[in-house]
């Protein structure tokens, strides 16, 4: 029931989703042969996702904010209503019959599922709470000997930057140490030099924009304030577990940095202006050196490239020689079997394999056995119909992620056979498919690790006969 004391509709009045749903039997209803109209989605306070036909711009003109109008104005209201709640995300399905009477489903949403993707099936199921996929708990290795790059030089990092930035603001020794308190760390001695000339915050520049283009051409980055410096370790780099799952680290032994998600010693200090961060490195790889500057993609999920030896070259502009890491003298840690890769899982298998991936498959169904035994395999996921007998599964005793086809799951189940050492799973459908059986898997899933259910809230109503 709608909260008359509220200024916001409710997410669970039907009146709040009555423009959604107008907006989608407008859309589509014609198209379909059965008497009701059936349609599902996804609405959160971020974005959706719902099956529309939009209508094309004019020849000659660009989409506009203006085309979309009717559906943003339709959204926005789910969307306050999802603020009110305090919910992120909700997936829903509706069936519409020929006098307009509507059944509603809103699907979740759960602790213990990650949202779809453009999809109203749920994403990821979290099996076991807090549980963190196996590259995000990798830490750094010991590198024996590993020491600082003989053209780190904090003297004369110092008075260049000087001469570069004669009117900067620098930290105190004070203001230094309460970063390092705060970060945990003791900070490199370059570091240190660097916010000794400017502690680059914004307030110290006032409205001279040129001055805060001035420092990022005198450092060759767009710096962090002093109080801006973060420690880039792998909760800093956000990944869903379905994709989380499927990646590896891998530090090859002529690296100059390690395949990490992050690390304790990578101390973020600036941004390249595209959205990757740049960091000292106190962990290298085999062949690097203790406080090189490495630049951390926003596009990948593992390792970083090195850019420089040591803070130093970097503001004199004198990139890192280094070429190692690169070398593929040992077989992939991550294999994907599929019409366009390997054409076979004895191919893939080797003892350091950890995560098999089966993707479309235009030949016989696939059998496990090759991979049966080994030690490091912790991810399986296989495309609808790829696998000859999905029981097999059972004998890859070490999987913590699963994702595979509903008929798939629903032969472990029936059998008692999904792999209690998963951490979490996720299931695999086809094209446009309802979402409610979806729904009721994941929900004898998550029962198996007694956790919370995807909920089912239904709403009814009349959207009035089609026009």
């Amino acid at each position: 029931m709608t909260d008359q004391n509220s200024p916001l509709p409710s997410v669970h009045d039907l009146a709040t989703w009555e423009p959604v749903l107008r907006l989608l039997r407008d859309s589509g209803a014609k198209e379909q042969a059965t008497p009701s109209f059936r349609v599902a989605g996804r609405i959160g306070r971020h974005g959706w996702s719902l099956p529309l036909r939009r209508r094309l711009p004019p020849p000659g003109r660009a989409a506009q904010a203006e085309d979309m109008r009717d559906e943003a104005e339709a959204v926005e209201r789910v969307r306050h209503a999802l603020a009110n709640a305090g919910v992120d995300d909700v997936s829903f399905t509706a069936e519409i019959s020929p006098t307009g009477k509507t059944t509603l489903r809103l699907l979740g949403p759960s602790p213990a599922v990650e949202p779809g993707i453009g999809t109203p099936h749920p994403g990821a199921l979290l099996l076991v709470d807090g549980a963190i996929p196996q590259p995000w708990r990798c830490l750094p290795e010991p590198v024996p000997g590993a020491a600082p790059a003989p053209s780190a030089d904090p003297a004369l990092l110092e008075r260049t930057l000087r001469e570069r930035l004669p009117d900067a603001i620098g930290a105190t020794d004070a203001e230094i140490a309460v970063a390092e308190a705060r970060l945990g760390v003791t900070l490199p001695e370059e570091l240190k030099a660097l916010y000794r000339v400017t502690r680059s915050r914004w307030q110290d520049w006032g409205d001279d924009h040129e001055a805060a283009e001035r420092a990022c051409r005198a450092v060759g980055c767009e710096l962090f304030a002093l109080d801006g410096l973060y420690i880039a370790d792998a909760t800093s780099r956000h990944c869903r577990w379905e994709f989380a799952a499927k990646e590896a680290v891998v530090t090859p032994t002529d690296a100059a940095v390690q395949g990490l998600v992050g690390s304790p010693g990578w101390i973020a200090f600036g941004d390249n202006g595209g959205g990757d961060r740049l960091a000292v490195d106190l962990t290298p790889g085999p062949h690097g050196h203790v406080g090189q500057i490495i630049m951390l993609s926003h596009e990948e999920t593992t390792g970083a490239e090195l850019l420089a030896d040591c803070l130093t070259d970097l503001v004199l502009d004198r990139p890192s020689g280094h070429r190692g890491g690169r070398r593929d003298d040992q077989p992939p840690a991550v294999a994907h079997v599929n019409i366009r890769s390997l054409r076979s899982i004895e191919a893939a298998a080797h003892p350091g394999l950890e995560v098999l991936s089966l993707g479309v498959w235009d030949d016989e169904p696939l059998s496990l056995a090759p991979v049966t035994g080994l030690p490091r395999l912790r991810t399986l996921t296989a495309y609808p119909g790829t696998l000859a007998d999905p029981l097999e599964i059972m004998k890859l005793t070490g999987l913590e992620f699963l994702e595979l086809g509903p008929e798939e799951w629903r032969v472990l189940l029936d059998a008692g056979a999904v792999p209690r050492s998963l951490l979490a799973a996720a299931i695999k459908v086809h094209g446009d498919q309802d979402p409610l059986p979806t729904v009721a898997l994941a929900n004898e899933l998550l029962a198996l690790w007694d956790r919370p259910q995807i909920i089912q809230t239904v709403l009814e109503g009349n959207l009035g006969p089609l026009s």
